[in-house]
């Protein structure tokens, strides 16, 4: 029996493990844990949203293959018609969907890294290629060299995150108009946009131009604002002509019941929503000027619920291992081009703040 032959070389995505696993590695209960590696709403769902789940009346029934109520809810949130909309396991679904439908053997996509990982994963998976142009040292985008790639090699796909993980730039409106004009579907991944400007990042989104455009996917998710990442629930806004062979290229059944009725009671609690994202930016704020003092990180400005920090004059991967092994506090540190030397730090609870700065402080040169 033969595996398919490009699988054998494909690279693992590296996944940040969950409480349960931290706590058995380090001997330490969940409590004890900070974990600040994964870009998660440390408050989790509201408690409305915990109650919901608790009393669901249909569980052992398979959820609506066209998840109906929750894109009724997600058009009146976002302002786009409903016939353009469709949820997903995660913004990641949606992702891995696109290629599906759109790749062949040997095509290719094109991503800006450093970025987002699943863009090349999910590309390589499908038998793909991922032409990578790099962003510049400030992590804004090198138009001309864009230009030059989907000239050369003409993607299918353009993948382009806004705000940008790991560091949390936004693109500004007249890049992403540059970017419109090119020949190939852009794939905007908003999945941060909540912390990004003002009104859950609504004067930033472009989630609303989707029905006048033609090449312009939207991607957002429930996991960072809402607190529901271990739902897995997301979703996406496509042209019209897009939504057909989308609907039949999709699992049946893709949205869990659970995932559903915790999406759509967050939909109905939005400005309580919206007081937890002001928490989070406001201890974004603190934190980022606390970061700014430790003498060995340059803190880079960012408008998500994350810092990327360049470690100076010292191991980044050995400082990640010492917060984790000596405080049991987990950050993400990154090996790849780029940001060799980088770590990042999701934005907690001010007691988390307060305990990952104290271990900090431990470690002046």
């Amino acid at each position: 029996m033969k595996i398919r032959k490009h699988l054998e070389s494909l690279p693992p995505y590296v996944p940040i493990e969950p409480f349960e696993v931290l706590s058995a590695r380090l001997g330490r209960s969940a409590e004890q844990i900070i974990k600040l590696d994964a870009n998660e709403n440390p408050y989790g769902p509201l408690t409305v949203v915990r109650e919901a789940l608790a009393n669901m009346e249909f569980p052992h029934i398979y959820p609506d293959p066209e998840s109906r109520a929750l894109r009724k809810s997600l058009a009146e949130f976002t302002g786009v018609p409903a016939e353009y909309l469709m949820a997903g396991a995660g913004a990641d679904e949606l992702l891995d969907l696109l290629m599906r439908v759109f790749l062949e053997p040997d095509d290719c996509i094109l991503s800006c890294p450093p970025t987002f990982g699943m863009y090349s994963f999910d590309a390589e998976l499908n038998a793909a290629r991922c032409i990578e142009v790099s962003r510049r040292a400030d992590f804004s985008l090198d138009l001309e060299s864009i230009r030059e790639a989907v000239k050369t090699h003409q993607p299918k796909l353009l993948f382009i995150t806004s705000p940008n993980n790991p560091d949390g730039s936004v693109l500004d409106a007249k890049t992403i108009e540059a970017l419109l004009e090119l020949p190939t579907l852009i794939v905007l991944d908003e999945a941060y946009i909540e912390f990004a400007g003002e009104n859950l990042g609504a004067n930033l989104s472009r989630i609303r131009e989707v029905p006048a455009r033609e090449n312009l996917v939207v991607l957002r998710t429930f996991s960072k604002w809402a607190g529901l990442a271990g739902l897995r629930v997301g979703y996406g806004a496509f042209p019209l002509w897009l939504m057909p062979i989308l609907w039949k290229s999709k699992q049946p059944y893709n949205i869990n019941v659970a995932a559903s009725v915790a999406a759509q009671v967050s939909l109905e609690h939005t400005d309580e929503l919206t007081k937890v994202v002001e928490l989070l930016k406001s201890e974004r704020a603190k934190l980022f000027a606390e970061l700014q003092k430790i003498p060995y990180l340059k803190p880079y400005p960012t408008q998500s619920n994350f810092i990327l920090c360049q470690v100076i004059g010292r191991d980044a991967a050995e400082l990640k291992a010492q917060l984790a092994q000596q405080h049991g506090v987990f950050i993400r540190y990154f090996n790849k081009p780029g940001l060799r030397d980088h770590i990042r730090i999701s934005v907690g609870r001010p007691q988390d703040t307060d305990t990952l700065l104290k271990a900090l402080e431990s470690y002046k040169v």
